[in-house]
């Protein structure tokens, strides 16, 4: 049976720019975004929660998710497959200290210079995605 979790993919509006947020994991060091197990409350409040955990940012996520991956990760001592769902989260503001913020490096770009970034490919296609669709029109 597969296991699941939820990400967020932190996005704001900067001119006619769409910018998201990408951060690293904790053991390879590779840019992702902030991901988490189900908690009370649903999708959209275990990706606020990871949002400001991981990344420091307060925001409001959607309703509806916009894409999914799957990864293989530990979880003990076996390797679990596991499926995620993303949810993007406008961000209202960002903290200066987080729970998180000596483990990980977090960083800004346009989201698709943020799609290139990102090691899966099913992340940089939700991430290509999502900027096509929602890019403030020039």
């Amino acid at each position: 049976m597969p296991f699941k979790q939820f990400a967020a993919l932190p996005y704001r509006i900067e001119g006619k720019k769409l910018n998201v947020l990408l951060i690293t994991t904790r053991r390879k060091r590779r840019w992702s975004v902030p991901k988490g197990w189900p908690v009370e409350g649903g999708p959209t409040r275990t990706v606020e929660i990871e949002a400001l955990e991981e990344a420091g940012v307060v925001g409001q996520a959607s309703q509806k998710d916009i894409g999914r991956f799957k990864i293989r990760k530990q979880k003990g001592r076996r390797k679990v497959t596991c499926n995620i769902k993303v949810f993007p989260l406008e961000v209202q503001r960002q903290k200066r200290r987080w729970l998180e913020k000596e483990e990980r490096k977090l960083i800004w770009l346009p989201a698709d210079e943020a799609a290139d970034l990102v090691h899966r490919s099913h992340l940089k296609r939700v991430i290509s995605r999502f900027a096509r669709k929602y890019s403030p029109l020039d």
